[in-house]
């Protein structure tokens, strides 16, 4: 499901993602009908535009992510702040593309967040790199907190979890990791929910930002 304000930019998006041949976009609307059309096409992935003027982005986020069925939510913008970056992680994203990301990066990027990874793109993620991300402040719910800033990682990591980390931070998703490590998916799950729990990370993305941090 693509959601945005402007009809022309949500036509373009889907004519690029139909190009695949293999992902179907399901609905196209404005962000006041995307949880109304969200529950009655149940899309597996939806790239929400970050700013709109009837309902804006990070709204629209949060009105998905009460759904008993929610997709997986990625953030559209034309700018990519950091602030912006930062809240939709905070609230949720699984992904993050700039509006005028090549096909190279969308359609991939939808893949993997089908899939079950994150996708973030690339010149997202150097700005993210490049901004040192605050800790979360005493007392937060970490879950609702940006990437805290843990540069180097934390010692605690065992040997195989620096290795899903490293994997995790280039988008893979727990099959691939499994595949790659000759580990059992089951295996690869438990890895990737303790090294979040020991970063401090609330999901995929935020944990591979600090990867990426640290080199």
């Amino acid at each position: 499901m693509v959601v945005d304000d402007d009809e022309l930019l949500r036509l373009g998006l889907q004519r690029i993602l139909e190009s695949a041949g293999n992902i179907t976009v399901s609905a196209v609307c404005d962000g006041a009908d995307a949880v109304a059309q969200a529950e009655l096409h149940r899309p597996d992935v939806a790239l929400v535009d970050i700013q709109m003027p009837d309902l804006d982005g990070l709204s629209v986020l949060r009105g998905l992510r009460r759904l008993e069925a929610p997709p997986v939510v990625a953030m559209l913008t034309g700018f990519g702040t950091d602030g912006n970056v930062a809240e939709a992680l905070a609230e949720g994203a699984a992904g993050f593309f700039l509006k005028d990301a090549a096909a190279r990066e969308l359609i991939p990027g939808v893949r993997l967040l089908a899939a079950g990874g994150s996708a973030l793109s690339s010149r997202v993620m150097r700005s993210l790199r490049a901004t040192p991300v605050p800790p979360v402040p005493p007392g937060q719910d970490s879950a609702r907190a940006a990437a805290p800033a843990h540069t180097p990682l934390p010692g605690a990591l065992t040997g195989r979890e620096r290795d899903v980390l490293d994997l995790l931070a280039t988008g893979m998703t727990n099959a691939q990791i499994a595949e790659r490590l000759l580990l059992s998916r089951s295996t690869v799950k438990d890895h990737v929910s303790s090294v979040l729990a020991k970063l401090g990370a609330s999901n995929r993305i935020q944990a591979a930002v600090l990867a990426r941090s640290a080199g």
